[in-house]
């Protein structure tokens, strides 16, 4: 614990002016890599050192993560038992914790469950089905797309379908009965007592309307309010946090509009933009000072910057040495890129960076760079794949304790109701959902009772399915009774989770089987973290509410030290490297070919403002002349925002040809022919006789074949032997080729 002028004393004088200002509404505008983190977690601890009972604070993040690592930092500043009572996390969390003493308020009960894509998506999948409608059309992640951004705007089932806009979005997608699926959707997730992502912080406003009390208290309860990330919030988190902070308005905002990129999710830049006309006596502090990147990489970033109209002004600066220029590496083709890249990569890991970034504007992108890596033999981690809870065993052992604390989770019941295998299939599973639609009840109800639905099943069946539903109901019953770790386990093993993966020998089936158990040790850190922070007894609804909640973001990255780091640019805001690599800097990628209107085109150039400062001492960007998309290729020009950037902060090359691969053995060979300049090819004479051809085509051209990619021409002649015009080319990627004139089908570079 650390007096107030100690930790006051590590701040420059705009961070302290910001942490020191704590009565009213306050934005704080920060530059990348300007300490915002800092800024925020000192302010809670000032407040909490100004007597604010922590109890009064409420922090709003975006990522679980964060959130986690602001409250270490607090509690090393204060104190662990101050920093206890703190209400922080992520909007969805909080609001999730907040609703559940009132959910019958909103006409659910306390123990809703919360689901997530992939349960969204099977509703979706269902409904789209029963109504006969083309999978091919109405593809569960567009529909659930177009409902997330209708209820970030607001917009409910009623309202989207009275939208004349709407409608006739909907019309140019043929996705004609998009408002009857939402509606429909809607009641789904109702009747299986469930909320989506955007429902918890929908009905977090609902509540406060139709609760005066409940909104009061929260009020009273929450005298400062804090959050950041504040240029990511959509329209609902505007209007939540508002309400939450109205009379008094101790709001502090922390955020940076240059770093504003997730529009696609519903954020709208207009929040931070036009805080000071909502809070006109709003104090706003501007944190300027990089403390990440070199001077270079940070007044490049500005000159792009700056380019925008919409933003609000500032000059970001770096106190840390010049640094050397950007690059920027023009390649012939995507595989030439992807080649470059990896063997300059490979220097620089010869030189002891063992952290680099490989940034990219699309996912598919990655796999030409994946090839060249693997042939290189060097290491390398895709951020954003697989997460460990969505492996299958992990969603199927969660399964069951979704269903024991909520038997109305039909989506849960669905997952799990054949593992182990106990004899009902599918053909029963589908008679029981049309009983539980016709009566308007829940398939564990049908299943507790067939009887009563009618259910036209035999005898057998019933007993097994009678079964299944006392099982549940039994771990309902023990579910309040028992902390999350001893229910967790007992689940898995009365459910029989536990032999049935212990029966499956073959790799595969034991990496699972260890899977599940490293759940189960998660379950228990979690118990005993709460443990010790003064909370004496965790029900597993604690910990589904934490993992349901978990975003991609929220993945650890501590193994990806000696790996290359690939990722979407998306995806790489809010963290550094020592090396960044920007791939991909063309018309049509970067910006992306959908972005058109002028808001958008900002947008994309905020998305590379994000890309150019996670870099710490080196930034490389790069372009190919023409790149292989969608079965064909595609010649490209670079991307308009190369021009954005002031000339003075490039070291420009000229396009590349060849890159030598490095050899694997002794360093001083790996050195030696890595400043070897490529090597002239020498033709090869073929056996049969042959007479050199007057074409378009010449020895030394560059030309783009649609299979082997760029390459030079070695030479064009008639093969006497079997009388045909032949040509000779020597690719960059896959050595030299013979290729029929008449059939190569080839374009001048």
């Amino acid at each position: 614990m650390q007096s107030l002028m100690d930790f006051l004393d590590q701040l420059n004088e705009s961070q302290r002016a910001a942490v020191m200002c704590t009565e009213g509404a306050s934005l704080i505008v920060a530059g990348a890599g300007s300490g915002k983190t800092r800024v925020l977690t000192y302010r809670i601890a000032y407040l909490l050192q100004q007597g604010i009972p922590a109890g009064r604070i409420m922090a709003l993040t975006f990522t679980n993560k964060a959130a986690r690592e602001m409250k270490e930092r607090i509690a090393k500043l204060v104190s662990a038992s101050d920093a206890r009572y703190l209400c922080m996390g992520t909007f969805h969390s909080v609001c999730t914790r907040l609703i559940r003493p009132h959910a019958d308020l909103l006409g659910f009960t306390h123990d809703f469950s919360i689901y997530d894509t992939t349960d969204m998506k099977s509703v979706i999948k269902a409904i789209c089905k029963e109504r006969g409608l083309d999978e091919k059309v109405y593809k569960s992640s567009a529909v659930l797309s177009r409902i997330s951004m209708a209820k970030n705007c607001g917009i409910g089932p009623l309202e989207y379908a009275q939208s004349q806009q709407l409608l006739r979005e909907d019309r140019e997608m043929r996705m004609y009965e998009l408002p009857v699926i939402y509606e429909q959707y809607q009641l789904r997730l109702k009747a299986a007592n469930a909320m989506d992502f955007d429902d918890l912080l929908i009905n977090m406003l609902r509540l406060m309307d139709i609760s005066p009390e409940v909104r009061e208290k929260y009020q009273q309860q929450f005298r400062y309010i804090l959050v950041d990330e504040y240029q990511d919030t959509n329209l609902i988190q505007f209007r939540l946090v508002k309400r939450l902070a109205e009379p008094q308005n101790n709001i502090c905002v922390v955020g940076d509009d240059a770093q504003s990129i997730y529009s696609f999710r519903g954020a709208d830049i207009r929040n931070i933009l036009n805080f000071r006309q909502v809070y006109p006596d709003a104090k706003i502090f501007k944190l300027e000072r990089n403390y990440r990147s070199t001077q270079t990489i940070v007044n490049a970033a500005n000159s792009l910057i700056h380019k925008n109209i919409n933003q609000i002004r500032k000059t970001v600066y770096s106190e840390k040495e010049t640094g050397q220029p950007l690059s920027l590496q023009a390649y012939t083709d995507d595989r030439m890129e992807a080649l470059g890249v990896a063997t300059k990569i490979q220097k620089l890991r010869y030189k002891g960076y063992d952290s680099i970034a490989v940034l990219y504007r699309t996912n598919a992108q990655s796999r030409v760079i994946e090839g060249e890596l693997r042939k290189l033999n060097i290491p390398y981690r895709i951020y954003g794949g697989t997460s460990f809870y969505q492996r299958k065993e992990i969603k199927d052992a969660l399964g069951y304790m979704r269903l024991a604390v909520n038997g109305r989770d039909n989506e849960a019941l669905l997952r799990i109701v054949g593992f182990p295998g106990r004899g009902i299939g599918d053909t029963t599973m589908k008679k029981v959902s049309a009983n539980a639609i016709e009566h308007h009840c829940c398939y564990l109800d049908v299943m507790r009772q067939p009887a009563e639905t009618n259910l036209e099943v035999g005898t057998a069946t019933v007993k097994k399915l009678q079964a299944f539903a006392q099982m549940i109901d039994t771990f309902h019953n023990q579910s309040e009774m028992m902390d999350a770790f001893a229910f967790a386990e007992t689940v898995l093993k009365v459910s029989g989770v536990m032999t049935a993966l212990a029966m499956d020998r073959t790799q595969e089936g034991i990496d699972r089987a260890q899977n599940v158990q490293e759940l189960l040790n998660g379950i228990h850190e979690f118990v005993e973290q709460r443990a010790q922070e003064g909370i004496d007894f965790t029900p597993i609804t604690d910990f589904l509410s934490e993992v349901s909640l978990l975003t991609d973001q929220d993945e650890n990255l501590a193994d990806t030290t000696e790996r290359v780091t690939l990722m979407t640019v998306h995806a790489a805001k809010g963290l550094e490297f020592p090396v960044v690599f920007i791939v991909g800097m063309e018309e049509n990628l970067f910006p992306s070919q959908f972005c058109v209107k002028p808001q958008e085109i900002e947008e994309e150039r905020r998305l590379l403002y994000v890309a150019v400062t996670r870099a710490m001492e080196q930034c490389h960007l790069s372009f190919a002349r023409q790149r292989f998309r969608n079965g064909s290729f595609a010649f490209n020009s670079p991307s308009r925002f190369l021009q954005d950037i002031d000339r003075q902060y490039f070291e420009i090359s000229r396009p590349a040809q060849t890159p030598e691969r490095p050899s694997f053995g002794l360093k001083d060979r790996f050195a030696e022919r890595a400043a070897t300049p490529v090597k002239q090819v020498t033709p090869v004479t073929p056996s049969s006789s042959t007479t050199p051809l007057s074409s378009d085509w010449k020895a030394g051209d560059r030309v783009s074949h649609r299979v082997f990619g760029a390459g030079t021409i070695i030479r064009t002649y008639h093969d006497n032997a079997t009388e045909n015009d032949k040509i000779e080319i020597h690719f960059d990627t896959q050595g030299i080729k013979t290729l029929l004139l008449t059939h190569a089908k080839l374009e001048h570079i």
